[in-house]
């Protein structure tokens, strides 16, 4: 029998209501429209796209601290739905953006990082410092340090409390979300290998969001590329990356800025208008936006071709032979 996925979301919804003021209706927002993954343990999902297509919503449901409005969420074969919030910290704990807001600015390092064990009611006081120490010594924080407060700490060293307070519980998922955007290039390097490291030494499992598409390519083992609350495409990280199925999975790869002085900022074609998630359009979500679309694509919304359960596409286009292919380090239809 096969042990069950570390983490599967199935088919999760979530909408929100938001008033339209004084004058106006209130309209329904669909943050998250019907996505399904399962992430194998030991491995790295990363989700990418766009600010406002549903990521960190996405982590806050797979966190449980949202319900969603259906669909559920499992860790290890167990709804999250129906366990109580020790139970559900056991499971699965997160890091988040900003390590500086996500800390108690009154308490002290060593109080912070043992909260989750105090939470639990059950540790000694003696265990509690033992456990402590050795999580900070393992993520690099000095003993020294266990007095001081978030804010004497550098960024890169408040991401590392962070990480420390996730994981001194043992959990078995951890959900990153942008953990490095708030950190200096040289800092979000060493944090990255840190959460490798750690990776591998306890068998955890990521869910690793970023709009930062060079931090995917390095860490994710499989990417799935998220557009107006939907999953449009997802893949091995080393395959989407050399052959994307998805016009927008295109247009985001091509965004990525080079050192080439000459080649300027590039035009991915996507236009200036941002989605709205409280309107969104009839057929295929992003074909506003798509240089490819074709009539079908506005009347009628293209189905999951799902061709592993680790590879999978929205897209008219996509059962055509590589529909795009990459040429001159630009992407284009073949």
């Amino acid at each position: 029998m096969n042990s069950p996925a570390a983490i599967e979301v199935r088919d999760v919804r979530q909408e929100f209501r938001v008033s339209g003021g004084m004058f106006a209706a209130a309209r329904h927002v669909v943050a998250v429209d019907g996505v399904s993954f399962s992430v194998p343990a030991g491995r790295v999902l990363g989700i990418v796209g766009e600010s406002g297509c549903g990521k960190s919503t996405l982590a806050r449901l797979i966190l449980g601290l949202l319900a969603p409005t259906s669909g559920d969420a499992l860790v290890y074969g167990q709804r999250l739905a129906a366990l109580d919030r020790k139970a559900r910290a056991r499971l699965i704990q997160p890091v988040f953006q900003d390590p500086f807001s996500s800390l108690n600015p009154r308490q002290t390092i060593q109080e912070i990082v043992s909260l989750p064990l105090v939470a639990q009611g059950s540790f000694e006081a003696p265990e509690i410092t033992r456990l402590t120490n050795e999580i900070l010594d393992r993520v690099g924080i000095a003993r020294a340090m266990a007095t001081r407060l978030p804010a004497e700490l550098s960024g890169g060293q408040r991401q590392r409390v962070a990480i420390a307070r996730a994981l001194i519980i043992k959990p078995k998922v951890v959900v990153c979300d942008e953990p490095t955007s708030a950190l200096d290039v040289s800092v979000q390097a060493q944090i990255l290998n840190l959460l490798a490291e750690l990776r591998r030494e306890f068998n955890l499992t990521y869910i690793f969001i970023s709009h930062n598409l060079a931090v995917i390519e390095h860490v994710a083992s499989t990417v799935a590329v998220m557009y107006l609350g939907r999953i449009v495409e997802m893949n091995e990280t080393d395959v989407l990356f050399r052959s994307p199925r998805h016009p927008y999975t295109r247009a985001l790869l091509d965004s990525v800025l080079t050192p080439e002085p000459d080649l300027g900022i590039p035009d991915v074609g996507l236009g200036d208008a941002v989605p709205d998630p409280s309107r969104i359009p009839a057929g295929c979500r992003f074909h506003p936006r798509c240089r490819m679309a074709v009539e079908r694509c506005q009347r009628e919304p293209p189905k999951p071709d799902l061709a592993a359960p680790d590879e999978m596409v929205e897209c008219h286009l996509a059962n055509q032979d590589n529909p795009f292919q990459l040429v001159g380090g630009q992407y284009a239809q073949g």
